[in-house]
């Protein structure tokens, strides 16, 4: 037996509106109580009135009834409603764990170390007029389907420049025709918006929605993402609504990096070097990069941790001691260390010093794969490409099998005559 339409309205209400509901079983007619299952109704207030008799399934004639009111929790209450199955307000079985019509979804995003993290449910419009009818104007909306829709944050993060902790928080909305209310509430485990108390929130923004292309399915998606911020944005039928978060990254990269540190990686180099790299690359905390350089040359002094803090001291100002600390650096160098410090160098456009790097590490390491490198790109600054292949051609020689087919290309561009340095 087909549930009565009116049954079916409501349940196509429960589904994304915060309407409170009324419900008669006139509509019913009283032999189709002869099937009474449970069917779970969200809501905030449920009213239903029986007709003034109605016969019960055994064939007795039932005295007649007011219309009364049941206060409903946010989990759920059972009524016993006639329909053909027992069914939750949004069409699936009670107990059973089947394809909901508002499916379940869950999207990621990372900006620096921190996650955000939108779990929801997405119903269709299937045609329908969304807003201002399915979702009314001027009223608090789940921003999804059936259970609350929830945002969490990893780390504090500003939402629209207001300041929001991390944390879970249910995610509800206020569309309006021309502004939009966006909530994050500290409730973030009810059915929906139906328990929604403005006492929960933990903060408001008001953002401008957006016409958009038709997505007949609601979704979430993070747009325009960068190192430290990103634009969350809600598309459903025509509509966009979106709203920036913006990460403190070097705040929570910092207050990371304090944590790891103190722990067992105190007390390797590696660490230490990776910290002040971090600062030194994001031109922070340089004072602070300069002391752990110094702890991770303490744990053991090599080529990295050494260049590592000519490059903080030179950043500080301080050059004098920052080329004592390259030349440090460089005498500890290996083969392959000096011909990627040559290649850096390069890449800084400093032709002069790279050149000098290469003449370097062949003196130093003459039967070395990289130094015949270095020096095939000497020769091709120079213009003598004989020379260039012959070096080319020695550093195949000796070269790992994964670097051969990145030579043999060198090679053959020098037989041509190209330089290799452009």
């Amino acid at each position: 037996m087909e549930a009565p339409s009116e049954i079916s309205e409501l349940r196509e209400r429960l589904l994304t509106s915060s309407y409170p509901t009324r419900l008669s079983a006139t509509a019913c007619g009283p032999r189709v109580l002869d099937s009474w299952v449970p069917i779970v109704i969200f809501n905030t207030r449920f009213q239903i009135g029986l007709p003034p008799h109605v016969f019960t399934p055994g064939g007795k004639r039932r005295p007649p009834m007011r219309s009364f009111r049941l206060p409903v929790l946010f989990s759920a209450v059972l009524l016993l409603i006639p329909c053909s199955q027992a069914q939750t307000a949004t069409g699936e079985t009670l107990m059973l764990n089947l394809p909901r019509t508002s499916q379940h979804a869950v999207v990621t995003q990372r900006i620096g170390l921190t996650d955000i993290t939108i779990n929801y449910h997405r119903p269709l419009a299937n045609g329908r007029q969304i807003w201002g009818k399915v979702v009314p104007y001027g009223q608090v909306w789940r921003a999804g389907a059936n259970e609350n829709t929830t945002i969490t944050f990893t780390d504090p993060v500003t939402i629209e420049g207001q300041a929001l902790d991390k944390g879970t928080y249910g995610l509800h909305m206020i569309p309006g025709e021309n502004q939009w209310v966006v909530i994050f509430s500290k409730d973030s485990a009810s059915w929906g918006s139906f328990n929604y108390k403005q006492a929960d929130d933990a903060l408001r923004v008001t953002v401008k929605p957006q016409a958009t292309d038709l997505h007949d399915a609601l979704a979430y998606d993070f747009d325009d993402v960068k190192p430290d911020a990103t634009v969350v944005t809600m598309r459903w039928d025509k509509v966009a609504v979106p709203f920036k978060v913006h990460v403190d990254v070097n705040a929570v990269v910092t207050a990371g990096i304090h944590k790891q540190l103190y722990g067992l990686n105190q007390y390797y180099w590696e660490g230490w070097d990776d910290a002040a790299g971090y600062f030194l690359a994001n031109k922070i905390n340089l004072d602070e990069a300069l002391k752990y350089e110094d702890l991770s040359i303490q744990n053991e002094e090599r080529y990295d941790n050494l260049m590592s803090k000519s490059k903080i001291l030179e950043a500080m100002g301080r050059q004098q001691d920052a080329d004592t600390f390259r030349t440090q650096g460089l005498d500890k160098a290996n083969p392959l260390q000096l011909y990627v410090y040559g290649r850096q160098l390069q890449g800084d456009k400093k032709q002069d010093e790279a050149m000098a790097i290469y003449r370097s590490n062949a003196k130093k390491f003459p039967d070395s794969w990289t130094s015949h490198l270095g020096l095939a790109r000497v020769y091709s600054a120079q213009g003598d490409f004989a020379s260039a292949v012959k070096e080319g051609k020695l550093s195949l020689v000796g070269a790992p099998d994964a670097n051969k087919s990145a030579l043999e290309g060198l090679v053959k561009r020098l037989e041509n005559k190209e330089d290799i340095n452009r």
